[in-house]
C-alpha cells in the first residue's frame, strides 16, 4: 500500500509544480520565474522540515501521511477552481505551489518515519530500493503526464486530475491499518550501531541526500525552459524525455540488488552522484535524441545514489529518530536548493540553460567530493579508534 500511495503523491506533487513552470514558461516567463516558483516550494520546506520531523517522531505517522494527503488535495483544487473563476495566474501559481510546500513539509519526515516503524529491518534495503523508485519515477513521469495533458487538454483538467491523484493515497495509507500492539515513543529494539554505520557518519550522508534534493528540484527547472522555451519543442517532448528518466529509475531498482552488494552503499551513493553530475554538462549540448539518452543514462545512475543514500541515512538512527533526522535532511537539502536555484536562474538568464546545467553539475561534484573526503575522515577516525580500544583491552 505506502509504494503506490508514494508513488501517487509524488506525482500529484510534481504533476502541479511542472505544470505550473510550463504555464510560467509559455506566459513569457524567463528561468529566473521559474526558478522563483521552485524556490517558493522549496524555503517553507526548508525553515519548517526540522520541526515538523520532530512532530512525525511524535504523532502517529499513518495519520500524519493520511492528513497531508487530504489537505495537498485541497491545495491542489484551488488552481483549477481560480484558474476558472479568473484570478490572476501568476499569483495564483505561486501560493498553491507555497501551500503544498508547507504540507509537503510534513509529509517528507513523516513517510520516512512510517516506513521505518513498518517495515522489519531485514527488509529495510530492499524496501527502501522499490520505495526510492516509486518517488523518483512519479517525480519524472509527472512530466510526461503533465506536459501531455496541458498541451492537448489545457490547465483545469491536469490540475483537477493532481488533486485527485492525493485523495487517491489517503485512502492507500489509510488502508495501511493502524499499529499492532501499542505504540510507544521508544522503539522496544535498538539494534547496536554497526562498524559501517560508525565509520561514514550522519553528516556526509545528509549532503548526499541534500545533494540528491539540490539535482532533482533544479534540472526538473532547467528542462522546461531548455525544451519549451530555448529549443520550442512541445510540452509532450519534454514528457517523453523525463519518462525515459522514469524507466532509467526502474532499471536501477532492478540492478540495484546486483550492484549494492558487489559496491557498497557508500561507494554506490557517492560514485553514482560523481558520474551523473558529470553527464549534466553534456545533456543540453546535442539535441534532443542525444538528451533523451543522456537522461535515461544519468536517471540509471541517480536512482541507484538515492537508494544507496535514503538506505544508509535511514539505518543509521533508531526508529524514534528517523522522522527528525530525515526533517534535518530534507530542511538542509532544500536551503540548497534555493541557493543553487537562484544561481542557476541568474547564469541561465544571462546565458542560456547550457551554463545552468554546467553550473548545478559544478556544485554537484564539489558536494559529492567533500561527502567522499568527509566519509574517509570518518573512517580513519574509526579505524584509529578500534585500534586503541584494542590495545586497551590487550593492556
Amino acid at each position: 500500500m505506502l509504494l503506490p500511495a508514494a508513488f501517487i503523491t509524488s506525482l500529484g506533487n510534481n504533476i502541479q509544480l511542472l505544470g505550473a513552470a510550463l504555464l510560467l514558461v509559455r506566459a513569457q516567463g524567463s528561468m529566473l520565474d521559474v526558478g522563483w516558483l521552485f524556490i517558493a516550494v522549496a524555503v517553507p520546506q526548508a525553515v519548517l522540515s526540522p520541526y515538523f520531523g520532530r512532530l512525525a517522531d511524535r504523532f502517529d505517522r499513518r495519520r500524519l501521511w493520511v492528513g497531508c494527503d487530504l489537505l495537498s488535495a485541497g491545495a491542489a483544487l484551488a488552481l483549477p477552481v481560480g484558474l476558472a473563476l479568473g484570478v490572476a495566474q501568476q499569483p495564483l501559481v505561486y501560493a498553491t505551489n507555497f501551500a503544498l510546500a508547507v504540507i509537503a513539509a510534513q509529509f517528507t519526515p513523516a513517510s520516512a518515519a512510517l516506513i521505518r516503524e513498518r517495515v522489519p529491518a531485514d527488509r529495510l534495503r530492499h524496501f527502501n530500493a522499490h520505495y526510492e523508485i516509486a518517488l523518483q519515477s512519479g517525480m519524472l513521469l509527472s512530466a510526461a503526464a503533465g506536459g501531455v495533458a496541458l498541451q492537448y487538454f489545457g490547465p483545469q483538467p491536469l490540475f483537477t486530475f493532481n488533486a485527485c491523484t492525493f485523495a487517491l493515497s489517503a485512502l492507500l495509507v489509510t488502508a495501511v491499518g493502524a499499529r499492532r500492539g501499542t505504540v510507544s515513543s521508544e522503539p522496544s529494539y535498538r539494534p547496536r550501531p554497526t562498524n559501517r554505520r560508525s565509520s561514514v557518519g550522519l553528516g556526509p550522508l545528509v549532503v548526499l541526500f541534500a545533494q540528491g534534493l539540490v539535482v532533482v528540484t533544479v534540472f526538473n527547472a532547467l528542462m522546461p525552459v531548455l525544451v519549451v522555451g530555448e529549443w520550442h519543442r512541445g510540452a509532450s517532448v519534454l514528457g517523453m524525455t523525463d519518462a525515459l528518466g522514469g524507466v532509467g529509475f526502474l532499471l536501477a531498482a532492478a540492478v540495484y540488488r546486483w550492484s549494492g552488494s558487489r559496491l557498497g552503499d557508500v561507494r554506490l551513493a557517492v560514485g553514482g552522484f560523481l558520474v551523473c553530475s558529470c553527464l549534466l554538462v553534456l545533456q543540453p549540448l546535442f539535441g534532443v535524441p542525444a538528451l533523451m539518452a543522456f537522461v535515461l543514462l544519468g536517471a540509471f545512475l541517480f536512482g541507484q545514489s538515492r537508494i544507496a543514500t535514503r538506505s544508509l541515512l535511514m539505518t543509521s538512527v533508531d526508529e524514534s529518530r528517523v522522522g527528525h533526522v530525515f526533517g534535518i535532511a530534507n530542511g538542509y537539502g532544500l536551503a540548497a536548493t534555493v541557493v543553487v536555484m537562484l544561481l542557476a536562474s541568474v547564469v541561465t538568464g544571462r546565458s542560456d540553460t547550457r551554463f545552468g546545467f554546467a553550473v548545478l553539475a559544478l556544485i554537484g561534484v564539489l558536494s559529492a567530493t567533500l561527502a567522499a573526503a568527509w566519509i574517509s575522515t570518518n573512517s580513519r577516525r574509526a579505524a584509529s579508534r578500534q585500534l586503541e580500544h584494542a590495545a586497551v583491552q590487550q593492556k
